[in-house]
Formats: structure tokens, C-alpha cells, sequence
């Protein structure tokens, strides 16, 4: 039974001698993570918008340092039909979810120094005569959507602030 757990803890040995950090989990103090705390969530229009702007601060672990960077957001939403009942009403809904995004420093007047587009996408049913289980399968999906692009924003955030602190082009 130990040679198993040796030979499961090899591909872990191996990869800490490379610079291998996990993505997720607790995050170690490195430049991405003193980068990330450094970066204000400016306001984001609409319902949604909001909770992009609060999985975002949660994300970004801001905790009363001072920002240095001000990250600005456009969230756009757009909707497809993919499937039909016999009578034409709509029986599967896909969502297209994009974020533009804009990071500036806190210069006077800031700079851009990072901007990027991230996209996501989810579909639900829409059951026959159950309109609050559409509406709540809608909601699950837009949930999901801004989610993943509170993840996916964060992710290529820390990826930059990696690479050394952001330098306007």
C-alpha cells in the first residue's frame, strides 16, 4: 500500500520542482495575488452587471489595500433559440454572456494597461406550461454565465500580474 502513494506522490514531486502552482485553492503570496488586491471593480450597469462586479471583488480578495488599479466592465447578453415544440414555441433557449473589459492604473489621467474580451455560454429547456421553471432555469444559466466570467476575467488578470506589474502601451 506505500509504494502505491509513492508512486501517486511522484507526479506531484515532480511538478514542484518545475514552479508548478495550483490555479485554484488557496493562492500563495506571489505577484499575481498582491496584483489582484491592488484592483477596485468599477460599478457595472443592470442586475446582473452587479453580481459580475461582486463575484469579481470576492475574487480578486481585495482587503483595504489601497487600489492602484481600476477595472472596468461591459457585460452584453445575447440569446438564441435552439430548439422548437410542433407548434412553434421555443423549447431550448442558449445564452451568449461577453465582458469587455478595461484595466486602467490610477494615474492622473489613467492609462489603459490591459483589456480583454471573455464569452461564456449556457442553455436551459424551457418545459411546456411551466413558465416559473423557465424563469428559474433562466436564472440558474445567467447565474452560471457570470460565474465563469468573474473566473475567466480573474484568471487572465493574475496570468498578467504574473508577468510583472501592468505597463500602459
Amino acid at each position: 500500500m506505500s509504494s502505491r502513494r509513492a508512486i501517486l506522490a511522484l507526479p506531484a514531486l515532480a511538478l514542484a520542482g518545475c514552479g508548478f502552482r495550483p490555479m485554484y485553492g488557496p493562492r500563495p503570496n506571489g505577484a499575481a495575488t498582491a496584483g489582484l488586491e491592488t484592483v477596485s471593480v468599477g460599478l457595472i450597469t443592470e442586475r446582473n452587471g452587479q453580481l459580475l462586479r461582486r463575484h469579481l471583488e470576492q475574487r480578486l480578495g481585495r482587503a483595504g489595500t489601497p487600489a492602484r488599479y481600476d477595472l472596468r466592465v461591459g457585460l452584453a447578453y445575447g440569446i438564441e433559440v435552439q430548439g422548437f415544440e410542433r407548434d412553434g414555441t421555443p423549447s431550448r433557449v442558449r445564452i451568449t454572456a461577453t465582458a469587455n473589459w478595461f484595466l486602467y492604473d490610477s494615474g492622473s489621467p489613467p492609462r489603459l494597461v490591459g483589456t480583454g474580451v471573455d464569452r461564456a455560454f449556457d442553455a436551459y429547456n424551457v418545459p411546456e406550461n411551466q413558465f416559473f421553471a423557465a424563469d428559474t432555469a433562466r436564472d440558474a444559466a445567467e447565474r452560471r454565465l457570470i460565474q465563469q466570467l468573474a473566473s475567466d476575467i480573474v484568471q487572465r488578470l493574475a496570468v498578467r500580474f504574473e508577468a510583472g506589474p501592468p505597463q500602459a502601451s
